[in-house]
Formats: structure tokens, C-alpha cells, sequence
């Protein structure tokens, strides 16, 4: 409506659903400026710059990964995103992710290295390795490689203070993962392990390659190895096909495992993916009652285990100031916990400092600074 009146915007579409729609959208929203695909965030100044001269723009050929576009955006002067492998080869049934990027590339382990040891040349702190399903790094190379030694060597880069990543597949997780994590003083206590349903059958239907058994199974080594860690995840309630019973399985997987948070979604369709056309559709109705159930138990789960932080000595990294509170700074503990203590970020960020907790939030935490880590 804005750019329909005569405003100067560029109106933009990018994702998944983008790179498989490509020129089409172009056709059924000609207002749109910029169609493009996941592969080019790294050249989004590029193609804003065609736009700027007056082209619509449609960016989704599929491309192979070469080095000078691995490197992210850098939104943070202290934690840093590197990209180890590209692409999925999984099926999942209600995901459009394997027909808009590709099959899995991983990049060789000396090029991820010297980028962390760039990174932290540069005065960054804290990397996060990204992969789609970073339990495949390296099975797509000769010979083959293992995460849980690229997990080893990266986290051995010196003064790199915090090393993580995402996002682990319970199909393809390594128990040697979680002893890479122990082993790794660089490693934070964080899995975020995404488990989309506590049932079987669903589990079957959406095509993940594992059981609840098998999730459990992981989430017993992670409490057994490393017991104070935290624990995060992916959940879709409302799947084609899914009963009440099923439902409940997924809840009652919830209250076995007890996450930190779970990133919440109703079913919706995809286009062209297997379970978008099931004649077995969940009623909308039904699907938005069980994501209110599964949201209230995930928000009381979140705020069970935060609780436990009371009173404790935590060590933050310090990111940014409290937008909310200028006086304050915010950082983040191993766990991937936000805190929040008054402090100068100017002087603070960066820093690792030794935070008392005194009060417990359901997605925060708040306390007062004893003292900087030397």
C-alpha cells in the first residue's frame, strides 16, 4: 500500500519460499523489487544496489558454495556467525528447505579455522557454527570428517572464550558431540536439538530418521555428561494426521526432558512439500489450542530452570546495552541465558565478568556485577 502510494520503499522477499517461488511472485505482486534466495544474504548490498537503479531483481539460481560468500554478516563486534556447511539432505515432509539450498557442502575444516582465528584476531569473543544440520559436516567429503573433531580443533583456537553452534539433528547427532562439549572449556553448555514431536507415528510422517527413544537417548547423555547444561528446541503441534493422544505424547516429552525453551510453531503447508496436499489437515482451530497448551507448559519449563540461577555466580559476556534500560548492559552465560546488570557498555563489552543473580525471568535474568574475569 505504502510504495501503491507513491512512497520510496523497496519492497523485498527472501527465505526459502522466496527461491522457490522466484519470478513467479514477480508476476502475482509486481510491486515486489527483490526476489532472492537464502545463498545470496551475503550479497543483499549488491542487489539492493540494482534496485536502487531501477531493476527488479530476481536472485535464486542455485549456486555452489565458493569461499568468498561464506563469511556472514557480522552484527555484533563480540559474537560472530561462521558457516560450516551448507545445504540438507534430509526429507523432512513439511520442510522446503532441501529444494531451495541444496544439497550438503561443508567446507574444509582449514578454511572454518582460519576464519575463527581471523574473527578473533579481530577482537571477537564468542563464535557460533552454523549448518542446517551441522551433525552432517563432512560426510559429504573424501576422506570423511566428524563434527565432534571440528567441534575439538575450533574450540582450541586461541583466546576464543565461547564456541557454539547449531542446529543438531537427533537422526545424525554423535554421542562423541556432547564429549567434544565436555572435553572443550571453550564449548558452551548448550544443545539446541530440535525434536518436532514426542510421537512415533508423527515422527514417521514427518520423515525425521528418528524415535522418541533415540531423542531421549541423547538428552539422557547431555544430563549425564554435562548436567548443567541447557537444553533447547524445535516443536510443530497440528501436524497432518496428529490425534489428541499424539498431542499429549509431545507434552509428556516435554515434562520428561524439561527444556530451557522450545521455539513453538503451528503446521502450516508449504508449498510443494509432501504433507502440504495430505487430506488429513488439522482443523485451525485445533492447531491453535494445542500451540496455547504447549506454550503455557514451555513458558512454565523456561521459567523452572532459570529459577535455578538464583543467588548464583554466573559468567556473562557482555554484548550490548539494555535497549529497554540504557543504564544496563546484556550479555549471555554459557547456557545462552540473556542477563542484565547495570554497567557501562562502552567499557564493558566484550568483557567476561562474574554477575551475582538476584531476580529470575522467564526468558532473562537479572543481577549485579562482583568483578571482571582477569
Amino acid at each position: 500500500k505504502r510504495k501503491r502510494d507513491g512512497e520510496d520503499v523497496a519492497i523485498i522477499v527472501a527465505g526459502c519460499v522466496a527461491q522457490q517461488e522466484g519470478e513467479a511472485l514477480l508476476r502475482r505482486v509486481p510491486e515486489v523489487d527483490l526476489v532472492m534466495g537464502p545463498q545470496y544474504a551475503n550479497r543483499i548490498s549488491d542487489l539492493l544496489e540494482d534496485v536502487s537503479n531501477g531493476n527488479q531483481v530476481v536472485a535464486t539460481e542455485a549456486s555452489h558454495i565458493m569461499e568468498d560468500s561464506t563469511k556472514p554478516r557480522r552484527g555484533s563486534k563480540t559474537v560472530a556467525w561462521v558457516n560450516i556447511i551448507y545445504g540438507c539432505n534430509e526429507r523432512c515432509t513439511y520442510c522446503i528447505v532441501p529444494t531451495t539450498r541444496g544439497v550438503e557442502q561443508s567446507r574444509p575444516p582449514e578454511s572454518i579455522v582460519q576464519e575463527v582465528q581471523e574473527l578473533v584476531s579481530q577482537g571477537y569473543k564468542e563464535v557460533t557454527l552454523l549448518g542446517q544440520n551441522i551433525d552432517a559436516y563432512g560426510r559429504d567429503m573424501l576422506p570423511r570428517r566428524k563434527f565432534s573433531d571440528l567441534l575439538r580443533t575450533v574450540g582450541s583456537v586461541p583466546n576464543l572464550k565461547r564456541l557454539r553452534f547449531v542446529t543438531s539433528h537427533p537422526r545424525y547427532m554423535n554421542l562423541d558431540v556432547i564429549d567434544a562439549v565436555a572435553e572443550t572449556p571453550s564449548a558452551c553448555l548448550n544443545f539446541h536439538v530440535p525434536f518436532q514431536s514426542g510421537s512415533d507415528a508423527i515422527l514417521h510422517a514427518m520423515g525425521r530418521g528418528h524415535t522418541r527413544a533415540k531423542f531421549l537417548q541423547i538428552v539422557d547423555r547431555i544430563r549425564e555428561r554435562l548436567p548443567d547444561a541447557s537444553i533447547t528446541a524445535d516443536v510443530i503441534v497440528g501436524f497432518p494426521g496428529e490425534t489428541e493422544e499424539q498431542f499429549l505424547d509431545t507434552l509428556s516429552l516435554m515434562e520428561e526432558v524439561k527444556f530451557d525453551s522450545v521455539n513453538t510453531a503451528a503446521y502450516s503447508p508449504r508449498p510443494n512439500t509432501p504433507a502440504a496436499v495430505w487430506d488429513n489437515q488439522v482443523a485451525g482451530d485445533v492447531k491453535h489450542d494445542r500451540l496455547k497448551r504447549i506454550n503455557r507448559l514451555n513458558l512454565q519449563h523456561a521459567m523452572e530452570r532459570r529459577a535455578r540461577m538464583q543467588d548464583r555466580t554466573v559468567e556473562v559476556l557482555v554484548e550490548e546495552r539494555n535497549v529497554k534500560i540504557p543504564t544496563q548492559v546484556m550479555g549471555r552465560t554459557t547456557h545462552g541465558y540473556i542477563v542484565y546488570f547495570d554497567g557501562e557498555i562502552d567499557e564493558l563489552r566484550g568483557k567476561l565478568v562474574h554477575v551475582k543473580i538476584e531476580q529470575c525471568h522467564t526468558y532473562y535474568l537479572v543481577g549485579s556485577v562482583l568483578h571482571l574475569k582477569p
